[in-house]
């Protein structure tokens, strides 16, 4: 009895831990399907299968809502032996996965927890062997997990409730933006200070492999640059230098949460701290991919932009990644009256989780940003912001 009632406890506490555990993995990316949709789009180009990313955010949605549902379902004992199938093939795959870019070093990040714990490929890869372990063990316990007290009227109404609340809330955190924002241009940030390295902080520490060979004997060894300056092997005349490799990063050092923006114009000037550094109010529309951006959005920012500029002498940028070619294409097409600069498409993607969308600085700070589907009007900006350049 001692013995049943130890492995029952174990049971409950496995149950409970990938449950919750399913759940809160679920939630946060649902929180920013768009963020991962972007993750699956890269493992969608290691394994050749581009012709998924048209249904990316799809994807997205269904497999962060389905780890949730499963987690739910689990916890209350609802559908138990399918449920523990659907985990057990869910953390094969995912094991899989993470194991595949741990082991290729082909993406570095899985985006497990979104932006809100980042994990490295191995860290992603031994949290899912844990958990596989643990799944495995439910999975020969499936029969002891079924809940044998469920009312059929009360299982169909939490399971309605189950798989709706998930997938709904994936699609509302799509069509407008994540409900916390993990990322480092969210509101309140202040761009420039994220883009400096604090003094004393940390450097990243780098090492160079020599290679060497002897003039007499023929043998060939290595050294690192340390060891190459504390023998003076240099000196030596009967060493000669082969090669040296580029510099190898051993620790990383401070990183700056804002490491990778860099903004031009068609010309290639930087203009990164002119716009950023802007003391006044700065709006700043991000349409990273005008190939499948919304122009009838960018109309309506182009819009509000012509008014502030002409009421409030406010300046207005397009930010993209697209060649300057197709930006001034489309400005023409839809008569856009803003500048436009061009940068990579990972910190676009980073800004707003929409395309386009739009984000309103003051001294480089974040003040408030919208997504295309809850634009804001003129009125509201004047009202709220621009009128109060005085005061």
């Amino acid at each position: 009895m001692t013995l049943d009632k130890s492995r029952n406890t174990v049971l409950t506490i496995v149950k409970v831990f990938i449950g919750v555990l399913f759940i809160f993995s679920g939630l946060i990316k649902l929180n920013d399907p768009l963020g991962f949709s972007y993750k699956l789009e890269e493992y969608f180009e290691v394994f050749h299968v581009t012709f998924f990313s048209s249904f990316a955010v799809f994807f997205s949605i269904v497999l962060c809502a389905l780890e949730v549902i499963l987690g739910l379902f689990l916890l209350t004992g609802y559908y138990a032996k399918k449920v523990i199938w659907g985990l057990l093939l869910l953390i094969i795959f995912f094991t899989f996965l993470t194991f595949y870019s741990a082991f290729f070093d082909v993406v570095k990040s899985c985006g497990c927890f979104g932006d809100a714990i980042p994990l490295t490929p191995w860290q992603s890869f031994a949290k899912d062997l844990v958990l596989l372990v643990m799944i495995v063990l439910l999975f020969i316990n499936r029969e002891k997990l079924v809940n044998t007290n469920e009312s059929r009227s009360a299982r169909k109404v939490f399971t309605i409730l189950f798989v709706a609340g998930p997938i709904f809330f994936g699609l509302y955190t799509y069509n407008f933006l994540p409900i916390i924002d993990f990322l480092p241009y969210k509101v309140g940030a202040n761009i420039p200070a994220s883009m400096k390295i604090p003094e004393g902080a940390v450097q990243n520490e780098y090492k160079i492999i020599y290679t060497l060979k002897s003039k007499k004997s023929g043998e060939v060894k290595e050294m690192t640059d340390k060891e190459y300056l504390a023998t003076k092997i240099y000196e030596n005349p009967d060493w000669e230098l082969v090669s040296s490799s580029d510099p190898i990063l051993v620790k990383e050092g401070y990183k700056a949460k804002i490491s990778d923006l860099n903004v031009y114009d068609s010309q290639g000037v930087n203009y990164t701290a002119e716009i950023f550094e802007n003391p006044y109010y700065n709006l700043v529309a991000v349409a990273w991919n005008l190939d499948k951006t919304h122009e009838k959005s960018l109309g309506d920012i182009n819009a509000i932009a012509i008014n502030a500029v002409q009421n409030f002498n406010v300046r207005s940028v397009l930010l993209t990644s697209a060649s300057a070619q197709d930006a001034s294409k489309l400005a023409k097409n839809l008569t856009l009256l803003t500048e436009i600069f061009y940068a990579d498409a990972v910190p676009l993607k980073s800004m707003v989780r929409a395309n386009p969308g739009l984000m309103l600085l003051k001294d480089g700070v974040i003040i408030d940003k919208w997504p295309a589907s809850a634009l804001p009007t003129y009125n509201y900006l004047a009202e709220h912001y621009f009128s109060k350049l005085n005061d």
